[in-house]
Protein backbone atom coordinates (compact mmCIF):
# COMPACT_ATOMS: atom_id res chain seq x y z
CA UNK A 1 0.00 0.00 0.00
CA UNK A 2 1.33 3.44 -0.94
CA UNK A 3 2.69 5.59 1.87
CA UNK A 4 0.78 8.79 2.61
CA UNK A 5 2.53 11.84 4.05
CA UNK A 6 0.48 14.78 5.27
CA UNK A 7 1.70 18.26 6.12
CA UNK A 8 0.35 21.69 6.83
CA UNK A 9 2.70 22.93 4.10
CA UNK A 10 4.06 20.94 1.17
CA UNK A 11 6.99 22.66 -0.54
CA UNK A 12 8.05 21.66 -4.03
CA UNK A 13 11.68 22.58 -4.60
CA UNK A 14 14.73 22.98 -2.38
CA UNK A 15 16.51 26.06 -3.68
CA UNK A 16 16.72 29.34 -1.75
CA UNK A 17 12.97 29.97 -2.17
CA UNK A 18 11.83 26.54 -1.03
CA UNK A 19 14.21 26.29 1.90
CA UNK A 20 13.41 29.79 3.15
CA UNK A 21 9.71 28.94 2.99
CA UNK A 22 10.52 25.80 4.98
CA UNK A 23 12.34 27.79 7.67
CA UNK A 24 9.45 30.21 8.12
CA UNK A 25 6.83 27.48 7.83
CA UNK A 26 8.53 25.35 10.47
CA UNK A 27 8.83 28.28 12.86
CA UNK A 28 5.08 28.84 12.40
CA UNK A 29 4.38 25.24 13.44
CA UNK A 30 3.23 24.05 10.00
CA UNK A 31 5.56 21.01 9.93
CA UNK A 32 6.60 21.63 6.32
CA UNK A 33 7.66 18.78 4.07
CA UNK A 34 10.16 19.77 1.37
CA UNK A 35 10.02 17.55 -1.71
CA UNK A 36 13.47 18.17 -3.10
CA UNK A 37 13.05 17.09 -6.70
CA UNK A 38 15.69 16.08 -9.22
CA UNK A 39 18.13 18.88 -8.36
CA UNK A 40 18.26 19.22 -4.58
CA UNK A 41 19.53 22.68 -3.71
CA UNK A 42 18.62 24.28 -7.03
CA UNK A 43 20.92 26.21 -9.33
CA UNK A 44 23.30 27.25 -6.56
CA UNK A 45 24.51 23.67 -6.38
CA UNK A 46 26.31 24.29 -9.68
CA UNK A 47 27.53 27.76 -8.71
CA UNK A 48 31.04 28.08 -7.35
CA UNK A 49 31.90 31.56 -6.07
CA UNK A 50 29.01 33.49 -4.51
CA UNK A 51 29.93 37.05 -3.58
CA UNK A 52 26.57 38.82 -3.50
CA UNK A 53 24.57 36.94 -0.87
CA UNK A 54 24.19 39.19 2.21
CA UNK A 55 25.91 38.25 5.42
CA UNK A 56 29.24 36.94 4.15
CA UNK A 57 32.22 39.23 3.76
CA UNK A 58 34.26 36.59 1.94
CA UNK A 59 33.37 34.64 -1.19
CA UNK A 60 31.36 31.52 -0.35
CA UNK A 61 30.53 28.43 -2.37
CA UNK A 62 27.01 27.87 -3.70
CA UNK A 63 26.72 24.23 -2.55
CA UNK A 64 27.90 25.17 0.94
CA UNK A 65 25.26 27.92 1.17
CA UNK A 66 22.51 25.49 0.20
CA UNK A 67 23.76 22.88 2.69
CA UNK A 68 23.58 25.51 5.42
CA UNK A 69 20.06 26.57 4.39
CA UNK A 70 18.89 22.95 4.43
CA UNK A 71 20.50 22.32 7.81
CA UNK A 72 18.79 25.41 9.22
CA UNK A 73 15.41 24.32 7.85
CA UNK A 74 15.82 20.84 9.34
CA UNK A 75 17.00 22.30 12.65
CA UNK A 76 13.74 24.22 13.08
CA UNK A 77 11.59 21.24 12.13
CA UNK A 78 11.25 20.94 8.35
CA UNK A 79 11.36 17.47 6.81
CA UNK A 80 13.30 16.77 3.60
CA UNK A 81 12.05 14.13 1.17
CA UNK A 82 13.91 12.98 -1.93
CA UNK A 83 11.20 12.44 -4.51
CA UNK A 84 9.91 13.64 -7.86
CA UNK A 85 6.26 14.65 -8.12
CA UNK A 86 4.51 12.94 -11.03
CA UNK A 87 1.09 14.57 -10.69
CA UNK A 88 -0.76 17.20 -8.66
CA UNK A 89 -4.43 17.66 -7.88
CA UNK A 90 -5.43 21.09 -6.65
CA UNK A 91 -9.16 20.42 -7.06
CA UNK A 92 -9.58 18.75 -3.67
CA UNK A 93 -8.74 19.65 -0.07
CA UNK A 94 -6.30 18.78 1.26
CA UNK A 95 -4.28 19.13 -1.91
CA UNK A 96 -2.98 15.84 -3.27
CA UNK A 97 0.38 15.15 -4.93
CA UNK A 98 1.74 11.79 -6.08
CA UNK A 99 5.45 10.98 -6.20
CA UNK A 100 7.30 8.96 -8.80
CA UNK A 101 7.32 5.90 -6.58
CA UNK A 102 3.65 6.17 -5.67
CA UNK A 103 3.96 8.02 -2.37
CA UNK A 104 0.93 10.22 -1.77
CA UNK A 105 1.49 13.68 -0.31
CA UNK A 106 -1.40 15.72 1.06
CA UNK A 107 -1.14 19.28 2.25
CA UNK A 108 -3.33 22.03 3.65
CA UNK A 109 -1.17 24.43 1.63
CA UNK A 110 1.32 24.00 -1.21
CA UNK A 111 4.30 26.24 -1.94
CA UNK A 112 5.70 25.86 -5.44
CA UNK A 113 9.39 26.71 -5.66
CA UNK A 114 10.46 24.52 -8.58
CA UNK A 115 12.65 27.23 -10.12
CA UNK A 116 13.82 27.83 -13.67
CA UNK A 117 16.83 26.59 -15.56
CA UNK A 118 19.02 28.67 -17.83
CA UNK A 119 18.99 27.50 -21.43
CA UNK A 120 22.44 26.53 -22.64
CA UNK A 121 23.94 26.03 -26.09
CA UNK A 122 24.65 22.37 -25.42
CA UNK A 123 28.36 22.40 -26.28
CA UNK A 124 30.80 20.08 -24.50
CA UNK A 125 33.24 22.96 -24.08
CA UNK A 126 30.45 25.06 -22.54
CA UNK A 127 29.80 22.40 -19.90
CA UNK A 128 33.50 21.96 -19.19
CA UNK A 129 34.12 25.70 -18.71
CA UNK A 130 30.93 26.50 -16.84
CA UNK A 131 31.97 28.43 -13.77
CA UNK A 132 35.43 28.95 -15.26
CA UNK A 133 34.59 31.78 -17.61
CA UNK A 134 31.23 30.60 -18.97
CA UNK A 135 28.13 31.78 -17.11
CA UNK A 136 24.42 32.35 -17.61
CA UNK A 137 24.04 35.28 -15.20
CA UNK A 138 25.82 38.59 -15.67
CA UNK A 139 24.29 40.03 -12.51
CA UNK A 140 25.70 37.10 -10.52
CA UNK A 141 29.15 36.85 -12.09
CA UNK A 142 29.89 40.08 -13.98
CA UNK A 143 31.77 41.51 -11.01
CA UNK A 144 34.50 38.89 -11.48
CA UNK A 145 35.35 40.34 -14.92
CA UNK A 146 36.17 43.89 -13.97
CA UNK A 147 38.32 45.46 -16.66
CA UNK A 148 38.31 42.27 -18.77
CA UNK A 149 36.93 41.30 -22.17
CA UNK A 150 33.50 39.70 -22.07
CA UNK A 151 31.02 38.34 -24.60
CA UNK A 152 27.25 37.84 -24.46
CA UNK A 153 25.51 35.26 -26.63
CA UNK A 154 21.89 35.96 -27.61
CA UNK A 155 19.62 38.50 -29.24
CA UNK A 156 16.57 38.96 -27.03
CA UNK A 157 15.82 41.28 -24.13
CA UNK A 158 17.86 39.18 -21.71
CA UNK A 159 20.99 39.26 -23.87
CA UNK A 160 20.83 43.01 -24.47
CA UNK A 161 20.15 43.72 -20.80
CA UNK A 162 23.12 41.50 -19.83
CA UNK A 163 25.39 43.30 -22.29
CA UNK A 164 24.35 46.71 -20.97
CA UNK A 165 24.80 45.57 -17.38
CA UNK A 166 28.30 44.26 -18.08
CA UNK A 167 29.45 47.73 -19.15
CA UNK A 168 29.42 48.54 -15.42
CA UNK A 169 32.45 46.28 -15.16
CA UNK A 170 34.01 46.13 -18.62
CA UNK A 171 34.77 48.54 -21.43
CA UNK A 172 35.02 45.68 -23.93
CA UNK A 173 31.68 43.92 -24.32
CA UNK A 174 30.75 41.98 -27.45
CA UNK A 175 27.22 40.80 -28.23
CA UNK A 176 27.13 37.72 -30.47
CA UNK A 177 23.93 36.99 -32.36
CA UNK A 178 23.12 34.32 -34.91
CA UNK A 179 20.92 36.62 -36.99
CA UNK A 180 21.35 40.06 -38.56
CA UNK A 181 18.98 41.83 -36.15
CA UNK A 182 18.11 41.51 -32.47
CA UNK A 183 14.66 40.69 -31.10
CA UNK A 184 14.97 42.95 -28.05
CA UNK A 185 12.56 45.81 -27.40
CA UNK A 186 13.29 48.97 -29.35
CA UNK A 187 14.32 51.01 -26.32
CA UNK A 188 16.91 48.35 -25.42
CA UNK A 189 18.16 48.25 -28.99
CA UNK A 190 18.65 52.01 -28.93
CA UNK A 191 20.72 51.77 -25.75
CA UNK A 192 22.70 48.87 -27.15
CA UNK A 193 23.68 50.53 -30.42
CA UNK A 194 24.45 53.85 -28.74
CA UNK A 195 26.76 52.39 -26.11
CA UNK A 196 30.44 53.08 -26.85
CA UNK A 197 31.70 49.98 -25.03
CA UNK A 198 29.52 47.40 -26.83
CA UNK A 199 30.12 45.97 -30.29
CA UNK A 200 27.80 43.53 -32.04
CA UNK A 201 28.86 40.57 -34.15
CA UNK A 202 26.04 39.59 -36.51
CA UNK A 203 25.36 36.18 -38.04
CA UNK A 204 27.65 34.34 -35.67
CA UNK A 205 27.20 31.25 -33.51
CA UNK A 206 29.57 29.81 -30.93
CA UNK A 207 31.33 26.75 -32.32
CA UNK A 208 33.62 26.21 -29.33
CA UNK A 209 34.59 27.79 -26.01
CA UNK A 210 38.37 27.86 -25.72
CA UNK A 211 40.05 27.12 -22.41
CA UNK A 212 43.55 28.13 -21.45
CA UNK A 213 46.38 25.87 -20.40
CA UNK A 214 45.73 23.89 -17.24
CA UNK A 215 42.80 25.29 -15.27
CA UNK A 216 43.17 28.91 -16.33
CA UNK A 217 39.59 29.12 -17.61
CA UNK A 218 38.15 30.72 -20.71
CA UNK A 219 40.45 32.58 -23.10
CA UNK A 220 38.30 32.88 -26.21
CA UNK A 221 35.53 31.64 -28.47
CA UNK A 222 35.53 30.06 -31.93
CA UNK A 223 32.67 31.62 -33.89
CA UNK A 224 31.03 30.24 -37.02
CA UNK A 225 29.53 32.64 -39.57
CA UNK A 226 25.96 31.51 -40.25
CA UNK A 227 26.15 32.82 -43.84
CA UNK A 228 29.61 31.81 -45.03
CA UNK A 229 30.52 29.07 -42.54
CA UNK A 230 33.83 30.79 -41.86
CA UNK A 231 35.41 30.27 -38.43
CA UNK A 232 36.85 33.23 -36.54
CA UNK A 233 38.20 33.67 -33.04
CA UNK A 234 37.17 36.19 -30.41
CA UNK A 235 39.41 36.67 -27.40
CA UNK A 236 37.38 36.83 -24.17
CA UNK A 237 37.88 36.29 -20.46
CA UNK A 238 34.19 35.72 -19.79
CA UNK A 239 31.20 34.56 -21.85
CA UNK A 240 27.57 34.88 -20.81
CA UNK A 241 24.97 32.67 -22.46
CA UNK A 242 21.73 34.67 -22.52
CA UNK A 243 19.25 32.70 -24.58
CA UNK A 244 16.50 32.54 -21.99
CA UNK A 245 15.31 30.43 -19.08
CA UNK A 246 12.86 27.55 -18.84
CA UNK A 247 10.64 27.61 -15.72
CA UNK A 248 9.78 24.20 -14.28
CA UNK A 249 6.01 24.53 -14.62
CA UNK A 250 4.91 21.70 -16.94
CA UNK A 251 3.47 19.83 -13.95
CA UNK A 252 0.97 22.64 -13.33
CA UNK A 253 -0.36 23.23 -16.85
CA UNK A 254 -4.12 23.11 -16.89
CA UNK A 255 -4.40 23.73 -13.14
CA UNK A 256 -2.62 27.05 -12.62
CA UNK A 257 -2.32 30.12 -14.83
CA UNK A 258 0.97 30.52 -16.73
CA UNK A 259 2.13 33.59 -18.61
CA UNK A 260 3.27 33.57 -22.24
CA UNK A 261 6.77 32.45 -21.20
CA UNK A 262 5.53 29.61 -19.01
CA UNK A 263 6.05 31.29 -15.61
CA UNK A 264 3.46 30.86 -12.86
CA UNK A 265 1.19 33.87 -12.45
CA UNK A 266 0.76 35.27 -8.93
CA UNK A 267 -1.20 38.18 -7.54
CA UNK A 268 1.12 41.23 -7.75
CA UNK A 269 3.02 41.85 -4.54
CA UNK A 270 2.16 38.42 -3.13
CA UNK A 271 2.91 34.74 -3.69
CA UNK A 272 -0.77 33.84 -4.12
CA UNK A 273 -1.85 31.92 -7.22
CA UNK A 274 -5.45 31.83 -8.44
CA UNK A 275 -6.12 28.78 -6.23
CA UNK A 276 -6.45 29.72 -2.53
CA UNK A 277 -3.88 27.82 -0.52
CA UNK A 278 -1.45 27.35 -3.41
CA UNK A 279 1.51 29.72 -3.48
CA UNK A 280 4.48 30.21 -5.81
CA UNK A 281 7.86 31.81 -5.17
CA UNK A 282 11.34 32.18 -6.59
CA UNK A 283 12.42 31.78 -10.18
CA UNK A 284 9.34 29.76 -11.13
CA UNK A 285 7.39 33.02 -11.04
CA UNK A 286 10.20 35.60 -11.37
CA UNK A 287 11.59 36.25 -14.86
CA UNK A 288 13.17 39.62 -14.03
CA UNK A 289 15.55 39.29 -11.07
CA UNK A 290 16.47 35.60 -10.74
CA UNK A 291 18.77 36.08 -7.75
CA UNK A 292 19.26 33.82 -4.75
CA UNK A 293 18.46 36.67 -2.36
CA UNK A 294 15.21 37.62 -4.14
CA UNK A 295 14.19 33.96 -4.30
CA UNK A 296 14.78 33.66 -0.56
CA UNK A 297 12.72 36.78 0.06
CA UNK A 298 9.88 35.37 -2.02
CA UNK A 299 10.09 32.11 -0.08
CA UNK A 300 9.56 34.10 3.10
CA UNK A 301 6.54 35.79 1.49
CA UNK A 302 5.06 32.43 0.49
CA UNK A 303 5.35 31.00 4.00
CA UNK A 304 3.81 34.10 5.57
CA UNK A 305 1.00 34.09 2.99
CA UNK A 306 0.36 30.40 3.71
CA UNK A 307 0.32 30.97 7.47
CA UNK A 308 -2.17 33.82 7.10
CA UNK A 309 -4.33 31.76 4.75
CA UNK A 310 -4.55 28.93 7.29
CA UNK A 311 -5.25 31.34 10.16
CA UNK A 312 -8.12 32.88 8.18
CA UNK A 313 -9.45 29.42 7.30
CA UNK A 314 -9.46 28.44 11.00
CA UNK A 315 -11.24 31.68 11.90
CA UNK A 316 -13.86 31.19 9.19
CA UNK A 317 -14.45 27.59 10.33
CA UNK A 318 -14.89 28.72 13.95
CA UNK A 319 -17.38 31.40 12.94
CA UNK A 320 -19.33 28.91 10.82
CA UNK A 321 -19.50 26.46 13.75
CA UNK A 322 -21.06 29.00 16.09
Amino acid sequence: MAETIHSGMLILGSGPAGLTAAIYGARAGLSPVVIQGIEAGGQLMTTTDVENYPGFRDVIQGPWLMEEMQAQAEHVGARMVFDMIASVDFSQRPFRLIGDGGTIYTGNTVVIATGAQARWLGLESETRLRGQGVSACATCDGFFYRGKKVAVIGGGNTAVEEALYLTNHSQDVTLIHRRDSVRAEKILQNRLFAHPHIKVLWNKTVDHFIGGDGNSGLVGLDLRDTVTGEISRLDADGAFVAIGHAPATSLFRGQLALDSDGYLVVEPGTSRTAIPGVFACGDVTDKHYRQAVTAAGMGCMAALDAERYLAQARFDAAVAAE
